[in-house]
């Protein structure tokens, strides 16, 4: 059992961006320090409460002041970009980090971005996300000339005669055949998690919001895309997400997240707000909810973050591998925290209660695993 973080951000719009974005990259750095294993960030192009429009710019800052932890968009909005920008931006990174590049690719869903690159509507975005992965893997494995047509892009360079300077050439991975490639999964049944089995990709069930009840049928989705192919699925490479929120006592924990003016707070308000415009509430509602439409932040939070002291929340997150599968990578959801909480949060989940996790996890992995 491994731990990772997901920063997608979300910020209080109204903060200064400069200071936000430096609490970012210090968290990532402190991230590195505990020996978190991967970070991914997300990219949206017009929110400036999720500020981070292009999480490859935002991660070179990064890596000459970390040394270990695995970095990666989270994600690459495929729709949005020419398959041959992304090709060449993610060989560069690739190099620059020495293979510690991880690729998330995945649809994009934030409402200003899908409108904004006319991308909404009947645009089936999934055949996008394979069409451009296609274009991708052909350019890293190809060379000039390309001749490639597509439903929504074409990557052509038939002029060869300068080839010999390089002209008309790709830049490679530096892993190769190419670099991890992970899909980000969101909605129960996810064809994304089928595809993922069917590809080898990793599987991010990257909606920590989402009710444990639905998480569970992207494990069972990514196995029949395995099947299909006849590959064994290894639960190892499972990402999960959630909210987690760790302090000394169950009741500085509880305090934290239900503060009304606290960035928990402006977290699930921003989320029920998307969900509520997609008609998605039923998505983060707990179990028996008598009207999802009306559910506030507060039932939501306190239901579906993983909050108290150490115990407390290694015996939550046991119950979520119960109930969800079993995962090998808990991703926990980076929020806006007060520097002094974030640090003790992000420590006692990496000192405390991850070698708890990870001892009940790899106790439990045999019988687990064949499920």
């Amino acid at each position: 059992m491994r731990l990772g973080m997901f920063m997608q951000p979300v910020h209080d719009p109204k903060r200064d961006l400069s200071q936000v974005l430096e609490e970012d990259r210090q968290t990532v750095i402190m991230a590195d320090n505990l020996g978190y294993h991967e970070i991914w960030i997300g990219e949206h192009t017009a929110a400036t409460s999720e500020p981070i429009t292009d999480p490859m710019v935002f991660l070179a800052t990064l890596l000459g002041e970390t040394k270990q932890i695995k970095m990666g968009p989270g994600v690459y909005c495929l729709p949005h970009h020419h398959p041959s920008r992304i090709a060449g931006q993610a060989a560069l990174f690739d190099h620059l980090s020495k293979g510690r590049f991880q690729m998330g690719i995945g649809n994009g869903s934030l409402s200003s971005d899908v409108e904004l690159f006319e991308v909404g509507g009947d645009t089936d975005r999934g055949a996008m996300v394979r069409e451009s992965i296609e274009h991708i893997l052909a350019i890293w494995a190809g060379e000039p000339p390309y001749t490639r047509e597509g439903e929504f892009w074409n990557v052509k360079i038939e002029d060869t005669g300068r080839a010999d300077y390089g002209v008309g050439h790709f830049i490679k991975p530096y892993q190769q055949p190419h670099p991890p490639i992970a899909i980000s999964i969101m909605s129960p049944n996810s064809g994304s998690a089928h595809l993922a089995g069917e590809q080898g990709w990793i599987p991010i069930s990257g909606a920590a919001f989402l009710h444990p009840r639905y998480t569970a049928s992207h494990w069972q989705a990514y196995q029949e895309g395995c099947e299909k192919v006849g590959r064994a699925a290894n639960p190892d490479i499972w990402r999960v997400s959630r909210n987690i929120i760790v302090a000394p006592t169950d009741q500085e924990a509880q305090d934290y997240i239900m503060d009304a003016d606290g960035p928990v707070s402006f977290w699930f308000r921003y989320l029920l707000s998307s969900l509520k415009a997609r008609g998605l509430l039923a998505f983060v509602a707990p179990e028996g909810h008598p009207d999802p439409d009306s559910i506030t932040w507060q039932e939501v939070a306190e239901y579906q973050v993983a909050w108290g002291s150490p115990a407390t929340v290694t015996d939550k997150l046991v119950a979520l591998r119960d109930q969800t599968g079993p995962f090998g990578v808990l991703t926990a959801m980076a929020l806006e925290w007060s520097p002094d909480f974030g640090k003790q949060t992000m420590t006692l989940l990496a000192e405390e209660v991850m070698p708890a996790f990870a001892q009940h996890a790899d106790a439990t992995r045999v019988d687990s695993a064949a499920e």
